[in-house]
């Protein structure tokens, strides 16, 4: 309370010497007098008058206002006075600048400086004037303007404010004390140059005894050691830190904020088991490789320092067994490695050990880390039959008789009662049935002949199955290689057809060959070559054997006559040098040409010109197609040519009127049978239904159809003509945009012997017999007038 009051004290004595300096200086006036300038004679001029000049009678620098001003009256400033106011009421005080007339006031013959309203210093610190003093009379300014400054001094009336509302940090668990945490920061909007309105002290409210701020810097601490500030007992903390104005003293203004704290996770906690000991069971058929189980631990650390290894570090099962990390749920995987056999171990002891992969030696010795027991089951399945190979591979010569038995397979049942297994062959793998296996023993056999030349090489499939479980079956792929035996000649290596000239040497060579056999030998093949006994040429050509699989074709005389003999025909026998030998004999064409010195031929027989002179196959097939796409383009012109297109009868909508037709070509009536086919009245079902005119536009139809009026008829074919003059009429009713359409007709001839006599409407008025028209009237309103004019009384008629 002493250090309050004294602060007071220096602040109200500090406030009464601005005031004694603030009257002084309004108070002071600079003395005003003429000043003489003496004037020099100048030869030719007139003395001039004395010169004088003014000095400036006041001067002010600035004015200090208070800030925040709450009193009812205007706040009073100061007061401006000039040496030329004498107190006679004869200058005016004028005001400008910032806020002058509105803001500051002035009046006007005192000099009294006044504020209208309350003004915040936060908002602005201070406003620049100008001040001057004029003639009333006449409004001129008897001194030049003067500029000064009211400045606002500062009250403590604004609460420190924090950067951010909330504020967001971590520290890691277990941090000693003193550990940094995060800094805060509080601004004060007030004049830190005047007094301690703006000096702030920190201070924490809520957090204890947790953290701890520094009151200076606003820095925020741990309070308490490692062993308190533990992560897994509590994670996250709210520390509510106060900014006092003032130092912090009493009185001054505070502000608040808030700070979320969190403790970041470091590695002080090892993996533990949740159970010391598992159990899991396998089917003794269960695959390399597949899960047998899971097994888990926990640790109370999170994220990276969660992360743990499983190991198995003994057991019966080390070499069986294998187990591994999940990465993201963090269990250990155990699976297999190798299979399992029920009948030679049923059950497996396993030690698996789990540490942390990234252990903290801060916290954690090398040695942390937990034991548990896996044991492990082997359940008993009926497995299928085992064979004593994963494949075979069988030998055959292809020209063994059918039945040989070519080799064997074996499979047994691996449970316990060794259950009897049957053979069969997959027909999928043996199609054409070339071999067969007995059912007993495995053992296959041929069942059709073999030709290594087609097949060198069968594969198929041998399935075990057992007698008391036919579900329960196996197969083994079997590779049968046949071998080969020298049962095909050498035949020559294409067809030869050479020339000789007729001015060939004796012993010239005309021709190489060479010859191919399917077989293969384990040696190679070696052909021999010779000329056939039989040979009728052998004084004209022979036969020589280069050893290396061909032979040569020379001349055994010199000169040869076209004329006398074109052609001839070398046989040559090819054999082969295996057991056993295989011989055959080739042709060897030669023609006899003319030729220039060079050898080169000039001219063959009239059989070698054709033949040279044909096309080739390629050649013919060109030229099919290019005749078969000819004949393509002339029939598509030649329909294109037959479309003719139909015009409608009536070409305009608007040009509705009677139509007379004139045929220069005349029928020739009933009799007439090219002309026109009636079987097309006769039988309407043929035609369609509805079928649209081509004169008009066709539209939807405005009035339903009229019901059809139909007699009783004698006759079939009169019924069926009327059926169809009804389907047209009601075609008509029902499409009111069509135009009447009449056509008359003439026929010159229209046939002896007609049943149905004239067909002309003009000869069937003289008809006197009385007919019943009313019928018309129900075909329609097209028709409706036609039967008030032809269904009339007798007396409209007789009349």
């Amino acid at each position: 309370v002493l250090t309050s009051n004294s602060f007071y004290m220096k602040t109200w004595i500090v406030l009464l010497l601005w005031a004694c300096a603030h009257q002084s200086v309004n108070a002071v006036a600079l003395s005003r007098g003429p000043v003489r300038r003496k004037t020099k004679e100048i030869e030719g001029r007139q003395d001039k008058d004395l010169l004088r000049r003014s000095k400036r009678g006041w001067m002010w620098r600035q004015f200090f206002l208070q800030e925040e001003y709450t009193g009812t009256e205007h706040q009073y400033i100061g007061k401006l006075h000039s040496d030329m106011d004498k107190g006679d009421g004869t200058v005016m005080y004028v005001l400008a600048g910032d806020g002058a007339g509105t803001i500051f006031v002035i009046d006007s013959n005192s000099g009294d400086l006044h504020a209208t309203r309350s003004l915040d210093r936060e908002e602005k610190p201070f406003y620049t004037l100008r001040a001057q003093v004029v003639n009333k009379k006449t409004g001129l300014p008897l001194e030049p303007e003067t500029e000064f400054t009211v400045k606002l001094h500062d009250i403590n009336d604004n609460e420190p404010k924090f950067d951010k509302e909330v504020y967001t940090a971590s520290v890691p668990e277990r941090s000693h004390i003193g550990t940094y945490v995060t800094q805060v920061t509080a601004q004060d909007a007030d004049d830190e140059m005047f007094g301690y309105s703006a000096k702030l002290s920190y201070s924490i409210s809520q957090g204890h005894p947790y953290f701890s701020v520094e009151p200076n810097t606003g820095i925020i601490r741990t309070a308490l050691g490692p062993s308190d500030m533990d992560r897994e007992q509590r994670e996250h903390y709210q520390v509510v830190i106060e900014a006092k104005d003032m130092a912090g003293q009493k009185g001054g203004l505070t502000g608040t904020t808030t700070v979320n704290i969190s403790l970041t996770d470091v590695n002080d906690n090892p993996p533990r088991f949740m159970q010391s000991i598992y159990q899991f069971s396998v089917p003794e058929i269960t695959k390399v490789g597949s899960s047998v189980g899971r097994i888990r631990a926990v640790d109370a650390d999170v994220s990276r320092n969660a992360e743990m290894d499983y190991t198995v570090v003994g057991g019966d099962g080390l070499d069986v067994f294998d187990v591994s990390t999940d990465r993201n749920t963090q269990e250990g995987i155990l699976s297999l490695k190798k299979p399992l056999d029920y009948e030679k171990k049923k059950s497996y002891t396993l030690q698996i050990q789990v540490q942390n992969t990234h252990p903290d030696p801060r916290f954690l010795s090398s040695d942390a880390k937990d034991m548990a027991t896996i044991r492990v089951s082997v359940e008993d399945v009926d497995e299928p039959p085992q064979f004593e190979k994963i494949s075979y591979i069988l030998e055959v010569k292809e020209d063994a008789a059918v039945g040989t038995v070519i080799g064997s397979v074996s499979a047994v049942d691996p449970d316990i009662r060794r259950s009897p297994v049957k053979y069969s062959i997959d027909r999928h793998t043996d199609v054409d049935r070339v071999f067969g296996v007995y059912a007993g023993n495995g053992s296959i056999f041929l069942q059709r002949p073999l030709d290594r030349e087609e097949f060198a090489w069968h594969n198929i499939s041998v399935i075990a199955t057992e007698f008391n479980n036919p579900e329960q079956t196996s197969r083994v792929p079997v590779y049968i290689r046949v071998l080969d035996v020298n049962d095909n000649p050498p035949m020559l290596a294409s067809f030869y057809e050479t020339f000789v000239c007729e001015n060939a040497k004796a012993g010239q060579k005309i021709q190489t060959i060479s010859a191919v056999d399917p077989d293969d030998p384990v040696g190679g093949h070696r052909f021999l070559f010779s000329l056939a006994p039989e040979s009728s040429v052998r004084a004209n050509f022979s036969v020589r054997d280069n050893g290396d699989n061909t032979a040569g074709i020379f001349t055994r005389r010199t000169g040869f006559g076209r004329m006398h003999k074109s052609t001839h025909l070398v046989s040559v026998v090819i054999s082969d040098g295996h057991y056993p030998m295989q011989t055959s004999t080739g042709t060897l064409t030669i023609r006899v040409c003319t030729c220039d010195r060079n050898g080169n031929m000039e001219m063959c027989n009239a059989e070698a010109l054709t033949s040279s002179a044909g096309l080739s196959t390629g050649a013919l097939v060109a030229i099919l197609l290019c005749i078969l796409i000819l004949l393509l383009i002339v029939v598509l012109f030649a329909a294109l040519k037959r479309q003719k297109k139909k015009e409608p009868l009536i070409i305009s909508k608007e040009d509705v009127r009677d139509n007379v037709v004139s045929y220069n070509d005349e029928g020739g009536g009933e009799e007439d049978t090219q002309a026109f086919d009636i079987g097309a009245l006769r039988h309407p079902e043929v035609m369609e239904e509805s079928k649209l005119r081509r004169d008009i536009l066709p539209s939807e139809s405005l009035y339903p159809p009229p019901p059809l009026r139909r007699t009783l008829v004698p006759s079939r074919e009169n019924a069926d003509v009327r059926d169809f003059i009804n389907q047209r009429v009601q075609e008509n009713d029902g499409n009111p945009t069509a135009p009447p359409y009449d056509s008359l007709a003439t026929y010159a001839y229209e046939g002896n012997g007609s049943v149905a006599e004239s067909l002309s409407s003009l000869g069937s008025v003289s008809s006197e017999g009385e007919q019943d028209y009313n019928y018309l009237s129900e075909w329609g309103p097209r028709f409706r007038k036609l039967a008030d004019m032809y269904g009339g009384e007798d007396s409209d008629w007789d009349s």
